[in-house]
């Protein structure tokens, strides 16, 4: 039986989800800084125009720190189930691998959007202030992205621990 459970759990398995921990913090911190940059260069462009719609082309900015949230909680989640005390099978490190790949590129890919959105959206912001709810629905778009990683990971995470 033991030789049977050593299959299963390898010494090695562990990497695997420690490596899922690491990319669900990075990627989804990566996807942030994207959008804060991003959306930061359009800011800075409109700043010297119009300062007073400063504070409204901070949304997409406070969107992309949202990002790096979802992957914290993955993190933290996966790390959690990280005991060396339990057998950590095979199953689980992999498991553990695709929750934070899975929060991880959609945190990346929903930063890149909203950087694109919020960088040019200021921008026309300045010339066009009816176009702040269409911006903003856009914004909304773009993060719920990330969110779909997360519930996706989540989802995951949970069948794992089944």
């Amino acid at each position: 039986m033991s030789e049977l459970s050593s299959e299963y759990t390898p010494a090695f398995a562990p990497f695997f989800g420690f490596a899922g921990c690491a990319a669900a913090i990075i990627l989804s911190s990566a996807g942030a800084a994207i959008g804060t940059a991003k959306s930061g260069v359009g800011i800075a462009g409109i700043g010297t125009f119009k300062p007073e719609l400063i504070m409204k082309s901070l949304i997409p900015v406070i969107m992309s720190g949202i990002l790096s949230v979802y992957g914290l909680v993955v993190s933290v989640l996966i790390a959690g189930d990280l005991n060396p005390t339990n057998d950590y099978s095979l199953f689980n490190g992999f498991m553990h691998l695709a929750c934070g790949l899975c929060v991880g590129f959609a945190g990346l890919a929903a930063g890149y959007a909203i950087g694109i959105v919020g960088d040019e959206g200021v921008r026309q912001l300045m010339l066009q202030p009816r176009l702040f709810v269409g911006i903003v629905l856009i914004l909304i778009f773009a993060e719920v992205l990330g969110l779909y990683g997360m519930i996706i990971a989540l989802i995951l995470n949970t069948k794992g621990s089944g």
